[in-house]
C-alpha cells in the first residue's frame, strides 16, 4: 500500500473507533462505563494517533502534488477527528473540567 492512500484507511477507521468510544463511554445507573475507562483511554490514544497520521500524510501530499476535492474532503475528516479525540481524551479522565 501506498502512503497516500492512507488518510482513506484512517478515516473509516476514526469513526468506527468514535463510535466505539462515544456507545462505550455512556455511563450505567451503577455509574460504571460500559467499557472499563483505561481501555476507552487507550482507544482514544490509537485513533488519535491514527487519524493524526492521516492528516498530516495527506496535508503532505497535497502540498506536493496540488489540492484534489475528494482528497481534501477525507484529510480535513481526519483532522477534525483528530481535534474531536483529542477533547474526547480529556474528557474521559477522572475530575476533568
Amino acid at each position: 500500500m501506498k502512503t497516500v492512500n492512507f488518510p482513506y484507511l484512517a478515516l473509516p477507521f476514526g469513526l468506527v473507533f468514535l463510535l466505539a468510544i462515544m456507545i462505550g463511554s455512556e455511563v450505567s445507573s451503577a455509574g460504571v462505563t460500559r467499557i472499563p475507562l483505561l481501555t476507552l483511554l487507550v482507544m482514544n490514544e490509537f485513533a488519535f494517533i491514527i487519524t493524526a497520521a492521516g492528516g498530516y500524510i495527506g496535508m503532505k501530499h497535497m502540498l506536493s502534488a496540488g489540492v484534489k476535492p475528494v482528497y481534501a474532503t477525507i484529510t480535513i475528516g481526519c483532522i477534525l477527528l483528530v481535534i474531536r479525540f483529542l477533547f474526547l481524551g480529556i474528557a474521559l479522565w477522572p475530575d476533568s473540567f
